[in-house]
């Protein structure tokens, strides 16, 4: 397996340059089958969140090393956007670095907010997708699964998890600062996903006294809104009433800014001077960046919440750094049996070419065997069988030891020692 991997997430691009790069879920099935399709591209998976945009290919060998290669090419396409405004962005990793940076991805190691679940259920609908339309099978298969493997690992053994600095709790705490106290708060959400309705959640039990939901399927905002004793808004309508908001949260989906400076100068007059929050966590960005210059307004999008989360991180240094020795020992394990799979063939050609011969030479033998009786042949089996097998046993120890170690020069002197794959062709070559 050549493996690499390649993209760009919140450590290395703004937000700016990772909505030009988000792939809609809806598109993420044909975005992989155009991925596969390219030279040289066996299977390929992509993983598109609101802070990274990941491409896992396993490659020919007879692809160029570099970001040159297939990958670099694919993303300058599919998006039509200029390679030097992407590659300075870029991060790319080869067989065991890759397979490390996945393991910890889907350990929600690499996450914003390190520890937080939401990453490994997107790692597993990219996934599911990727198998649905071909693009992830047989090599892939194995190493995504192990991934899910490590992360549940991480789960269950380290408290990483425990008292995450969640957008929400992040979003409460923002608030906090400038409103003073959320007491009498009116919150709207602007499309109602799960991490928008989770922060309302939170400022609802930290003490704001209203919610009010908008969504593009009416019949959504108004269940959600019973549950939390809310206001639901027709969508056409909620630019009427969100003057009345201290903070909204949005996070739509929508393919540009819904939110714009007019609108929010509008709100501000109505307002006569009360600040109002907004907390962006939409990928493209709800809110228009021109809302920052206005006065009492503050707009908070996924690089101004992952600034806040970080200072937060130091509480779970210690458990982070269990979890990060716990995905080190992983990857040693995947690399050593993804060696140890490199020696299978030789192993099953060695056994297979010295059972041909016991067979061939028990054939010779047949005339002066035949006045032996069914017991007697038993035994005349048995011995040599057993023959066969210790002579196999030095080289088989060998053979997995020289795998485990990389050493694949000993599997290749190995292969000519005993003429393996001169075997293995001659065969071939009487089956045509």
């Amino acid at each position: 397996m050549k493996l690499v991997l390649l993209g760009i997430n919140h450590k290395t691009a703004p937000v700016a340059l990772r909505e030009k790069l988000a792939i809609p879920p809806n598109q993420l099935g044909q975005a992989m089958r155009r991925l596969v399709e390219r030279p040289g591209v066996r299977e390929g998976m992509i993983v598109s969140t609101c802070n990274r945009v990941e491409l896992l290919a396993c490659e020919e060998q007879t692809v160029a090393e570099g970001h040159q290669g297939g990958l670099l090419n694919f993303l300058q396409e599919y998006f039509s956007i200029p390679g030097e405004e992407i590659e300075p962005h870029i991060y790319e990793y080869r067989e065991r670095e890759a397979v490390h940076h996945l393991f910890r991805v889907a350990a929600s190691l690499d996450s914003m907010v390190v520890g937080e679940p939401q990453i490994l259920g997107q790692v597993k609908e990219s996934y599911s997708i990727g198998r649905e339309v071909g693009a992830v099978h047989s090599e892939l298969d194995g190493l995504l699964q192990r991934a899910f493997t490590v992360a549940k690992k991480v789960r269950s053994e380290t408290q990483i998890g425990d008292n995450t600095v969640s957008v929400a709790s992040v979003a409460v705490d923002l608030a906090k600062k400038i409103f003073g106290s959320l007491d009498g708060k009116t919150v709207l959400v602007v499309g109602a996903g799960k991490m928008s309705i989770l922060a309302a959640r939170h400022l609802l039990t930290q003490g704001a006294a209203s919610l009010m939901v908008t969504n593009r399927t009416y019949e959504r905002a108004a269940l959600l809104a019973a549950e939390y004793n809310g206001e639901a808004v027709p969508w056409d309508e909620f630019q009427d009433v969100a003057d009345r908001a201290d903070i909204v949260i949005t996070s739509t989906g929508a393919n540009e800014p819904i939110i714009l400076p007019e609108h929010a100068q509008r709100w501000m007059n109505k307002r006569k001077g009360r600040p109002m929050f907004f907390i962006d966590i939409a990928m493209p960005r709800d809110v228009h960046p021109g809302l920052n210059k206005l006065e009492g307004v503050f707009v908070y999008d996924l690089d101004d919440l992952q600034n806040v989360a970080s200072g937060n991180l130091a509480q779970r240094t210690q458990e982070a750094e269990h979890a990060e020795q716990i995905v080190t020992d992983e990857v040693e394990r995947f690399h050593q049996r993804l060696q140890t799979l490199d020696a299978v063939p030789a192993i099953l050609a060695l056994q297979r070419s010295l059972e041909e011969m016991r067979q061939n030479e028990l054939k010779r033998a047949h005339a002066r065997l035949a006045t032996l009786d069914e017991q007697q042949m038993a035994a005349v089996e048995a011995m040599t069988r057993s023959l066969v097998n210790k002579f196999l046993h030095a080289p088989l120890l060998g053979l997995k030891s020289a795998a485990r170690d990389g050493n694949v020069n000993e599997i290749e002197t190995a292969k000519r020692l005993f003429m393996l794959e001169r075997n293995e062709n001659e065969k071939k070559g009487h089956g045509h």
